[in-house]
């Protein structure tokens, strides 16, 4: 790669104009860990590569609009300051740095000083440059203080390195260049300092390499290749050059191919090229031509391409053979083998020659014949220079190789010969091209996103007569005289046959079954499952209603008393009033017999007590005595009916207050919000409401929403009603403009719980209404033409989208807020539903909207909302799938086996290959099963024996087809510990399956249960005492039990108290679905 492109290069280092970017802001903790590398480097290696110079410079040209420059001088800037600073020298001394540039730059670079100094001890200097000056007086005040500093480590002629290939640009740089020559040092060249230095790079830079390579291999495979195979279906006319617009376009905009990158942080390498018809150049300097695309049988393309992100380079080129012949086979076969071992050689410890002799020693073993066409560099060094020519892969390079370096391997033959009729398809050329980062044991290829497979490259006319008569249906294309017919559609010529979506659908999903199996042996192998514990909650501390017998208050009758403030009930008992803490009280009934006698009843928490083991005051005391219940009369029921209202009010209260102390208890602790400053105001939001809700009585109030330095804060006038959410607190952001729902929002979904008044959650919803919710009652229907309806609706729909305008700057706004040095590791971005994905399901109880993002499945419009982050999934299982069902279930099994599955119900059957089709392209397995399954027990087997999990085939037992094909017996070992307990027969009526009832009961509903039992066990009611002495006067009576008596017994074995009615063709009732 040259150093000049004919490329399109943009103002603010790239990016492209029109795009609003954040104020630029130096990274001081990347530029302190930098300058501590280059000071390092320069003092180990002086000698040896940077000429030993006392003293270096580097000088930025101005910016070019015209050309995409790969220069020394801007990658140190941006490697160092983060951005390239042009028209700007920097002199870097052993005590002093020296920086002579605009004082707009200046402004920028002052918080650099300290850092400096802290990192390296070194002071900075600025010189300020005027418009008009040409800096001729400010450098001599810099050669002055090199001069100076070199006398005084008794030097008179010092050594002054400079980046000599680069020719100087403008009049700032020429005036230096000119001045430098004549000012009385020893020149010294310092490019092989900086390009040694560039040679490894740090986690951040490639991360940055990652990203690039994602986004390059993510247009070859989802817009490229597409394309080509579109153009040569439809046998299209187009250029290369138009190729190579349209794809820049999609480098340009990630969000074309749903890659989730800053459009701002990216750009391309150079432009991209396409190749074809005979005329092929492999240098990374060709560029594409205005012929047409040539797809003629046994024809070649190449394309190649590269893109940037944050400035840092990736590349990738492919090789598409149309009808290949025998030899085209041979050399792309021998070609990817040559390239496979040039990637194998990568590895620290090995010289970058041992990578290029690899790929020679291939090539002379596999196909000598085509050695003399094999290019002479199996590439280059990349990062933020295309091409790092120090780290060149050829055949005399004996750079030793380092974990952290990354490569662009290109390979290729040039300008083979075969036999064609037409000219354009007698010569051709083949290349590969990979980004590879050397890794601490083997080299990690990331573009590998694209397949280089054979399979994968080689298109294919009808071959043979057999493939014609596959075919035959496509659509042909007949000459005038109807003599032959030329078949347009382009396969794979790995397939020999039309293959159906759904027959790729499942080829795909068998190779994510096998992935699936693999990466879950391997994490429950390390224990992966585990989760996390739910153990009970521990009351605040010990239960004191009084302190001593002197602070009980003096009773105003002798019967029983309510103390609010104390917390606390006094009972009288034999002439005493005895006081009991609330939180002693179970519950608390009151009942009027026939004479008007009133009775209450108070049961009091035990030792032994369903729910009271783990109770540490009652642990205290195991040998004391107890009052289980007691039991009071009166003639009063106005009284007694008051004092059982204040005491339920209490314990209710009391719980309440406990219940929220204990969340707060088990909340991460959040770092502290800092608030912008006077010269950077927040970023706001206005009018909005919040979900979940203050709590307490009165008028609710809308809020502001504000962006500081890192989180946000929610405010309504209301001193008490404030919300912070810290930025790092943030797992997920969603903007959902309204389109067919009443509210816009945005939504957070949290890493860690925080209270919203009383309520403890992990959702936060911002939201305002886009139109009044409201009707006119009694009023006639207006006519579609009348000029008030007209008039309302426009209105709306400038509310709406006035609305929705203030939402997107909002939003847009905070992502390049987000976007930032200092944030950027957060990774947060606002991410948009794709209402054309969506479908209708209950989560919970009622029928929502749901809708998939780029990384969630979400539903953000009734409460509870759905958020479930694609990437904590294991597997998804469609049930009750089947031939005349009108809808299906969906339950998600998380990754966290100790994590309860989330079924979404009743989704109607028409949904069921939109979501196929989404969960394949997300890469997620799935299965379909005929019923409703037991996944409490499922997952338990999993987590109490997970190498019989794996040993008996891992998620493969879900596997409808291969469970039907085999045999009976088999099928029932495979199955054996996953067969749920209670699923529903294929017998049952039609009426249960359309009721779309779940098989599967959560934790919350035995808790209920079991509460309930309890209740019944430890506070029967009076009608239950009185029928259970009855009992017991007959049978002491010996008399027989009735009929009724042996059902009620029956059921009651149950825990119902009275037996269930029958249906009209005698089954029991269904039981009811708790949700």
């Amino acid at each position: 790669m040259a150093d000049h492109r004919n490329v399109r290069s943009n103002d603010n280092n790239g990016k492209a104009p029109g795009r609003t970017t954040s104020p630029f802001a130096i990274n001081l903790e990347n530029f302190s860990k930098r300058i501590k590398v280059l000071y390092s480097h320069w003092s180990q290696f002086k000698k040896d590569l940077w000429g030993g110079s006392e003293a270096f410079s580097i000088a930025t040209p101005p910016r070019s609009k015209d050309h995409l420059r790969y220069l020394k001088s801007s990658a140190l800037s941006i490697w160092l300051i983060g951005d390239e600073f042009s028209d700007t020298i920097m002199v870097f001394m052993k005590k002093e740095i020296h920086v002579l540039c605009s004082q707009k730059k200046v402004s920028i670079l002052e918080v650099v000083k300290k850092s400096a100094r802290d990192a390296v001890g070194v002071k900075v200097i600025m010189h300020v440059k005027a418009k008009n000056d040409d800096g001729t007086a400010l450098m001599d005040d810099i050669f002055e203080a090199v001069h100076a500093e070199s006398r005084l480590d008794g030097y008179d002629n010092p050594i002054f390195g400079h980046i000599a290939r680069e020719t100087p640009e403008g009049n700032l740089l020429e005036v230096w260049d000119e001045k430098l020559k004549n000012a009385n040092f020893q020149l010294a060249d310092v490019t092989n300092g900086f390009s040694d230095m560039f040679a490894v790079k740090d986690t951040v830079e490639i991360t940055n390499v990652k990203k690039a390579a994602y986004l390059t291999s993510s247009v070859m495979k989802f817009f490229v290749v597409p394309k080509l195979e579109k153009i040569i279906d439809e046998e299209k006319k187009v250029t290369h050059s138009s190729l190579t617009d349209d794809t820049e376009k999609v480098i340009n905009e990630p969000a074309r191919i749903k890659v989730k990158l800053r459009a701002d942080n990216v750009d391309i390498c150079y432009s991209p090229i396409f190749q074809s018809g005979g005329q092929f150049d492999l240098k990374p300097s060709a560029t594409s031509n205005d012929d047409n695309l040539f797809y003629d049988s046994t024809s070649v393309i190449i394309c190649a391409m590269g893109s940037r992100y944050s400035n840092y380079c990736s590349n990738v080129a492919r090789t598409f053979l149309i009808d290949a012949n025998s030899l085209q086979s041979k050399a792309y076969k021998v070609l990817l083998k040559a390239h496979e071992a040039v990637i194998a050689a990568l590895k620290p410890g090995n010289k970058a020659v041992d990578a290029y002799l690899g790929a020679v020693s291939v090539v002379k073993s596999e196909g000598p014949d085509f050695a003399p066409h094999l290019t002479k560099s199996a590439g280059t060094g990349i990062g933020l220079e295309f091409r790092e020519s120090s780290l060149s892969l050829n055949g005399k390079n004996e750079r030793t190789l380092k974990t952290g370096m990354i490569f662009n391997v290109s390979l290729g033959f040039h300008n083979l010969q075969k036999e064609a009729n037409n000219p354009k398809g007698q010569k051709f050329s083949l290349l590969l091209a990979d980004t590879v980062i050397v890794g601490e044991t083997a080299a990690e290829v990331v573009t590998s996103t694209c397949s280089k497979a054979w399979k994968d490259v080689a298109y294919s006319f009808n071959d043979d007569g057999e493939e014609e008569e596959l075919v035959e249906p496509r659509k042909a294309k007949s000459t005038t005289k109807g003599a032959e017919t030329l078949l347009s559609r382009a396969t794979l010529r790995s397939v020999n046959h039309e293959v159906s979506k759904e027959e790729l659908r499942r080829q795909h999903q068998a190779a994510l079954a096998q992935r699936k199996n693999e990466e879950t042996a391997r994490r429950l192998a390390v224990g992966g499952y585990e989760g996390t514990n739910r153990g009970p909650m521990k009351p605040s501390g010990d239960l004191i209603a009084y302190k001593n017998v002197n602070d009980l208050p003096p009773p105003r009758d002798f019967m029983i008393q309510v103390d609010q403030k104390n917390e606390a009930i006094l009972l009288p008992i034999y002439g005493k009033m005895v006081p009991f803490h609330i939180a002693t009280v179970k519950s608390v009934s009151s009942q009027q017999d026939t004479s008007r006698t009133c009775y209450i009843r108070i049961i009091l928490n035990t030792p032994g007590a369903p729910f009271a083991q783990n109770d540490p005051n009652l642990q205290k005391f195991p040998d004391s005595i107890y009052v289980k219940e007691v039991s009071f009369h009166s003639k009063d029921p106005r009284h007694i009916s008051e004092v059982v209202q204040l005491i339920k009010t209490l314990r209710k209260q009391f719980a309440s207050r406990e219940s929220e102390k204990a969340e707060r208890a088990t909340l991460v602790t959040q770092e502290k919000l800092q608030l912008a400053g006077a010269k950077f105001k927040p970023i706001r939001l206005s009018d909005l409401w919040i979900r979940p809700v203050f709590g307490g009585r009165g008028r609710k109030l809308s809020g502001t929403l504000e962006a500081h330095t890192n989180g946000f804060r929610f405010a309504t006038p209301k001193q008490d009603e404030r919300v912070e959410i810290m930025f790092g607190n943030i797992k997920h952001a969603f903007f959902q403009p309204a389109e067919k729902e009443m509210i816009t929002l945005v939504h957070f979904h949290l890493h860690n719980h925080i209270m919203v008044g009383t309520k403890k959650t992990k959702d936060v919803q911002f939201y305002v209404e886009v139109m009044d919710v409201v009707q006119t009652i009694g009023g006639g229907k207006r006519s579609a033409y009348d000029p008030d309806e007209i008039e309302e609706e426009q209105r709306e729909r400038n509310r709406k989208n006035k609305i929705s305008l203030e939402f997107q700057n909002f939003v847009n706004r905070i992502n390049d807020l987000w976007g930032q040095p200092q944030l950027k590791s957060l990774d947060l971005e606002f991410d948009q539903p794709l209402r054309e994905l969506g479908f209708h399901g209950v989560p919970h109880k009622s029928s929502t909207f749901i809708v998939p993002t780029s990384n969630c499945l979400v539903e953000l419009i009734e409460i509870p909302f759905v958020v479930i982050t694609l990437g904590e999934i294991e597997i998804v299982n469609l049930e009750r799938v089947g031939l005349g069902q009108k809808n299906f279930d969906m339950t998600v099994v998380f990754k966290d086996f100790k994590r309860d599955v989330m079924r979404i119900d009743s989704i109607p059957t028409s949904s069921l290959d939109g979501i196929k089709e989404w969960l394949d392209t997300t890469d997620l397995k799935y299965y379909e099963s005929r019923l409703n399954l037991n996944w409490r027990q499922i997952l338990k087997t999993i987590t109490d024996d997970p190498e019989q999990f794996i040993e008996d085939g891992g998620w493969e037992f879900l596997n409808l087809e291969a469970n039907d094909s085999d045999s009976d017996n088999n099928s029932q070992e495979s199955d054996k510990g996953y067969t749920p307990s209670d699923v529903q027969s294929d017998s049952g009526s039609e009426d249960e399956e359309d009721d779309s009832e779940s098989l599967v009961e959560s934790e919350e509903d035995e808790e209920e249960d079991s509460d309930e039992n309890s209740e019944e066990e430890e506070g029967k009611t009076w009608e239950e005492l009185e029928r259970e002495a009855s009992n017991a006067d007959k049978e002491k009576g010996n008399e027989s039990d009735s009929e009724e008596d042996r059902k009620r017994r029956k059921m009651k074995a149950f825990g119902k108290s009275r037996p269930p009615e029958r249906r009209a063709g005698g089954s029991l009732p269904k039981k009811g679905r708790f949700r």
